[in-house]
């Protein structure tokens, strides 16, 4: 086990970038896995003849038959030295994978790795419809993908000031004044982007309640869309978690249900820029009115409004920002303050 460690501290730290800490990362473990899904059978569908490489012999496609689908991929980092009392499991946005807490765009220490510095045993998924997770054929899904243009996050992760702001040509985008995205790594932020189903929701919150089943109890790193499922995963298992830092959750969980997480710390994080865009401001008062609901029923939920403590200009990727080690900071102050993680 001390030869492994060694030897996972050594690749760590030889595959980190040159602007992150110095200190190799040490880990005593890590690895991958898929949870979930279910199996789906198909019937009665023609059998096709195709080419399977160009210039070789047809051969037949029977499309009949059984498919795993709809299980999550996931990924881990166990920590040698831990200080976090349980796992951190890190959940992303609408459209995004789990690459979303890796390294920043521009080539900076993302979340991932600053939380594991910190002691925190991660795991990091790829929800259910997303990245190395499954999807289903059009026989099985019957809902059609949504893609996202480079204009929309710019736009609406405030990043420019709305509609009309973006530009083919970089030079010509406008900006929110004192924005903190890496400008300059927009282009390779949206090769991260994938496509996603809005009919898929179901199956997603399967995913991240089979991985609460096997890893948890754990607390809960949640940004945008990954909010509402946090909430909604934390109603399922109350008992399970021991605590939810959500980053501007895109959509809150189901309001009656909101008092099974009174006895769940909460920490809500907003960036700026909110007010300038209706949509943002009515996630908030989802948010908002969720946060209350379990307040009324005995709960605790904390908020770090960033601008209010000079921290200005995030935008909705403020695990990207250049700025994300500050907020990292207030993150892990939060935790340890609820007694989650030792200082």
């Amino acid at each position: 086990m001390k030869f492994r460690s060694a030897f996972l501290a050594t690749m760590l730290c030889l595959t980190g970038t040159a602007s992150q800490a110095a200190d190799p990362i040490a880990l005593r473990d890590m690895g991958s896995f898929h949870v979930g899904g279910r199996i789906a059978e198909l019937s009665g569908l023609p059998v096709q003849d195709i080419v399977r490489v160009p210039g070789g012999p047809t051969s037949k496609l029977d499309p009949n038959g059984r498919y795993p689908v709809e299980q999550m991929y996931v990924q881990y980092f166990l920590v040698q030295n831990r200080k976090g009392k349980w796992p951190l499991l890190m959940w992303h946005g609408g459209g995004l994978t789990g690459v979303t807490y890796e390294t920043t765009p521009d080539g900076r220490e993302g979340w991932r790795d600053m939380f594991i510095r910190k002691g925190w045993d991660v795991y990091i998924s790829d929800a259910v419809e997303r990245g190395r997770s499954s999807f289903a054929s059009p026989d099985i899904w019957k809902s059609q993908p949504v893609f996202l243009t480079q204009t929309d996050p710019w736009e609406r992760f405030r990043i420019g000031p709305g509609a009309g702001s973006f530009d083919a040509d970089p030079a010509k985008r406008k900006l929110l004044p004192g924005n903190q995205f890496p400008i300059e790594a927009f282009d390779a932020f949206t090769k991260q982007i994938v496509p996603r189903w809005l009919s898929t929701d179901d199956a997603v919150l399967a995913g991240y309640v089979a991985l609460i089943d096997k890893v948890c109890p754990c607390v809960l790193l949640t940004h945008s869309q990954g909010g509402m499922f946090g909430f909604k995963a934390a109603e399922a298992r109350p008992d399970k978690i021991k605590g939810i830092v959500s980053v501007e959750a895109a959509s809150a969980g189901n309001l009656d249900k909101a008092p099974l997480l009174k006895s769940i710390p909460i920490l809500g994080v907003f960036g700026d820029y909110i007010e300038q865009d209706s949509r943002w401001v009515a996630y908030r008062k989802s948010d908002f009115a969720y946060f209350d609901a379990i307040k009324a029923a005995g709960g605790s939920v904390d908020l770090i409004d960033l601008p209010k403590i000079g921290i200005t200009g995030n935008s909705h990727m403020m695990m990207m920002d250049k700025n994300n080690r500050e907020i990292a900071e207030q993150i892990s102050k939060w935790l340890i303050s609820k007694e989650l993680a030792d200082p």
